[in-house]
Parts: C-alpha cells; structure tokens; sequence
C-alpha cells in the first residue's frame, strides 16, 4: 500500500511550482501596468500644473495693464503692444514708489516682470495683442507641454481676451 501512495504523490511533484511561476508572470505584468498608469498620471499633472500656471500668468499680465488703464488706452500705440516681452527691460525708476516713473516705463516694466515669469515654463512665451477698434486685448501664454523641443500646433495654449 504504501507504494501506490509514493507513486500518486510522485505525478503531482513541481504543479505548484507552474501555479507559482503563472501567479508571478500575472503579478509582474499587473505591476508594469501599474507603474504605466502612474507615468501617465504624472505626465498628466505635471501638464495641468503648467495650464494653471498659464492661466495664473495671462491673468497677471491683464490685471496689470487693467492698472495701468493711461498707457492701455493709447491700444496699439501702448508700450504693452509696442515692446515685445522679450525685449522688455527692468526700470529702475518703476521697481519703488517714485514720481520719475512714466505710465510707458510702467509698462515695459510690467512686461519684463511678467516675461521672467512666463519663461519658468518650458519654452514659455507670451504675447499681448490688441484689436484697436473693439478695445479688445488677446494675451497668449505657450509653452513646450510634451518636452520635444519645440513649441508647435501640438502644444497647448491658453489665450484670453477682456476689453478695458
């Protein structure tokens, strides 16, 4: 008797040994796909953080030339259209409360502050348009979302208009 029972034990040797081996091939394979979902989830926040920032920094821009309505009003004449913010320079006279401070100096300045600010995001970049016979201001924030190295019709962008 004992003999049969080694024998039926014997053909049931190493089968827990393939459940182990599949349990771990469908274990690793969850944990890939896991590990995929938290890149993508990544990626996906980190391009909402830079929609936020955008938006945040189109707002900052507009509610500086809202102040500055004397040197808004002169619309495609204003420093804010004529000066690219790339070009803008820091003034001196418009960084304290001064009286030597120009509504034009005030402007440019806006700019370079608001252009710093807008280069934290990759390739950022902004614009400030104006359409003259409507008082309707545009500004435009883009930036490299996807990391490729350039910023083209597959980047997002945020624009927003308001009028004076």
């Amino acid at each position: 008797m004992p003999l049969i029972v080694y024998t039926i034990m014997n053909k049931h040797k190493g089968f827990t040994l393939v459940e182990i081996l599949i349990a771990m091939v469908i274990l690793a394979i969850g944990l890939l796909g896991l590990a995929g979902l938290q890149a993508s989830t990544l990626k996906n926040n980190q391009s909402a953080y830079f929609r936020s920032q955008a938006t945040q920094l189109a707002y900052d821009i507009a509610d500086r030339i809202r102040a500055n309505v004397a040197e808004a009003n002169k619309l495609a004449a204003s420093a804010y259209i004529t000066v690219d913010p790339t070009a803008a320079a820091v003034q001196a006279d418009c960084t304290s409360v001064t009286t030597t401070c120009t509504t034009a100096d005030m402007a440019q300045n806006d700019l370079f502050e608001w252009n710093s600010a807008v280069t934290a995001l990759p390739s950022g970049a902004g614009t400030v348009t104006v359409v003259a016979a409507t008082q309707v201001f545009t500004i435009t924030v883009r930036w490299d979302d996807d990391r490729d190295g350039d910023v083209d019709a597959n980047d997002p962008n945020f624009q927003m208009s308001f009028r004076l």
